[in-house]
C-alpha cells in the first residue's frame, strides 16, 4: 500500500533562495504552458499534445528535461482533475457559476503551489540525512532534511516514485510516496463497532469513548479569533486567517491519528476487526441548525475513516463498512427501531425493552451486530454451478 513521508528540509542561506527561485520558474512556466493549453486545447489537452507544443519553450526557459516534463504532466493531470470534476457534478450542473467559471479560464498555478521531482532529479542519502536537489541555477548538494526514526526507515526501506517539494509557512518540506507492505490479515474473534459523531469523535462497542470536547473548545476558540481578524478587513488579517485555517487543519489531523491508532492498537490486540458507518453524503443528508453548521462542516469525519481503514491494512486488521441507517435509532437487544426510542443527543432508552444507555455507545453496538452479519455474507463462497 501506498503512504506518504513529509520531511523537513534545513537550506542554509545560500540554499533556500535557489529553492524559492525553482518553484517561482517553474510555477511560472506551468501557467504560461496551462494558458497554451487552454487556448488551443480548452480542458482536454493531453500530455503528448502539451509536449509537442511547449517542451521546446520550456528547455528554452532555463528548465532541465526532467523538469520541463514533469511541468507539461502538472498542467495536463490538473484539467483532467477538472473534466473528472465536472462529469461527476462537483462543480454544479450545465450553466452553473462554478461550473461556468471553471470552464471560462485556464488553471493558474500559485508561485509557490509544490513541484514534482523523481529520481534523475532528486537523490537521497539517508546515512547523512542530505538530499541532492534539481535547481534551475544548478545541481544542490548536501541539502539537510529531518524526520522522525520511524519516518527514515520507511524512506530507507520503503521510498518508491516521486516526491514532491513544498512551501509552506517559510519552511520548506518533501513529501516522498512509499510502497509500505501489508500486514497479513487473520480471520477476526469478533468486532468492534465505531460511531463516529462531533462531540464524540469515535465511540466503539466496547465503550471507549474517544471525546472531541477538547477539540471542541479548541475549534471555538479559533473561531472567535478568526472573527476577530475578518472584521479588519485587512490585507495582513486576511494572511493571518489563512495560516490559522492550516494550523487548525494540522490540529485536527494529529487528533484523529491519535484516535484511530488507539482503534486499531486495541482490535489487533484483541485479534477482532473494525466495522465503521458508510458515511458519504452526511453532510448532504443530514440536517442541523443555522448555528451548527459550521461545526457539523468542519470536522473531517472522512478523513478519521480514511485514517482507520490504511492503519487497519498495515496491522492487517480486518476492515469492513456496514449501513448506518437507524444505528441510533435501533435496539440491539429486541430490534425495535423508533425516533422515540433515542431520547435526547446523549441518552437511548428502547420504548418497548427498556434498554438504556449512552447513544453513541448504543450505535457502536448496532455497527457491531451488522459487521457480524456482513462479513458473513462478503466471505460465502459462491454457489456451485447447476
Amino acid at each position: 500500500m501506498k503512504i506518504v513521508v513529509r520531511v523537513k528540509l534545513l537550506p542554509d542561506a545560500a540554499q533556500a533562495p535557489a529553492l524559492e527561485r525553482t518553484l517561482r520558474t517553474v510555477n511560472e512556466c506551468a501557467n504560461r504552458v496551462s494558458a497554451a493549453s487552454f487556448e488551443t486545447h480548452g480542458l482536454k489537452g493531453s500530455v503528448k499534445d502539451l509536449r509537442s507544443m511547449t517542451y521546446g519553450d520550456l528547455k528554452a526557459d532555463g528548465l532541465g528535461a526532467q523538469a520541463a516534463q514533469h511541468v507539461i504532466k502538472r498542467v495536463a493531470d490538473a484539467y483532467t482533475t477538472v473534466r473528472a470534476n465536472i462529469r461527476a457534478g462537483n462543480l454544479g450542473g450545465e450553466g452553473s457559476r462554478r461550473r461556468r467559471k471553471a470552464e471560462s479560464k485556464p488553471i493558474i498555478f500559485r508561485a509557490d503551489a509544490a513541484h514534482t521531482y523523481d529520481d534523475r532529479c532528486l537523490s537521497w542519502n539517508y546515512d547523512a540525512q542530505t538530499v541532492s536537489i534539481w535547481t534551475t541555477g544548478g545541481r544542490l548538494k548536501n541539502v539537510r532534511f529531518a524526520c522522525s526514526p520511524t519516518a527514515l526507515k520507511q524512506l530507507t526501506e520503503c521510498r518508491q516514485g516521486e516526491s514532491d517539494l513544498v512551501l509552506r509557512d517559510g519552511k520548506w518540506f518533501l513529501i516522498a510516496t512509499c510502497e509500505i507492505p501489508e500486514g497479513e490479515q487473520y480471520e477476526p474473534k469478533d468486532w468492534i463497532g465505531v460511531d463516529r459523531g462531533i462531540n464524540n469523535l469515535a465511540t466503539t462497542s466496547d465503550g471507549d469513548n474517544h471525546s472531541g470536547r477538547r477539540l471542541d473548545r479548541y475549534r471555538r476558540r479559533q473561531a472567535r479569533k478568526k472573527a476577530e481578524l475578518q472584521a479588519k478587513k485587512t490585507r495582513s488579517a486576511a494572511q493571518l486567517l489563512k495560516k490559522r485555517a492550516r494550523r487548525e487543519s494540522r490540529h485536527a489531523t494529529h487528533t484523529n491519528h491519535k484516535v484511530s491508532k488507539t482503534v486499531v492498537a486495541v482490535a489487533q490486540r484483541t485479534e477482532r476487526g473494525i466495522a465503521l458507518e458508510q458515511l458519504q453524503g452526511i453532510r448532504e443528508r443530514v440536517t442541523v441548525r443555522r448555528d451548527q453548521r459550521a461545526r457539523q462542516s468542519s470536522w473531517p469525519f472522512h478523513q478519521l475513516g480514511n485514517f482507520i481503514a490504511y492503519k487497519a491494512r498495515r496491522a492487517g486488521v480486518p476492515f469492513i463498512e456496514v449501513d448506518p441507517a437507524y444505528t441510533s435509532q435501533r435496539c440491539p437487544r429486541c430490534g425495535h427501531t423508533e425516533r422515540g426510542n433515542r431520547r435526547s443527543r446523549d441518552h437511548f432508552q428502547c420504548r418497548r425493552c427498556g434498554l438504556a444507555g449512552p447513544a453513541d455507545h448504543v450505535a457502536g453496538v448496532n455497527v457491531r451486530d451488522r459487521a457480524r452479519s456482513a462479513w458473513v455474507f462478503v466471505n460465502m463462497p459462491p454457489p456451485a454451478p447447476a
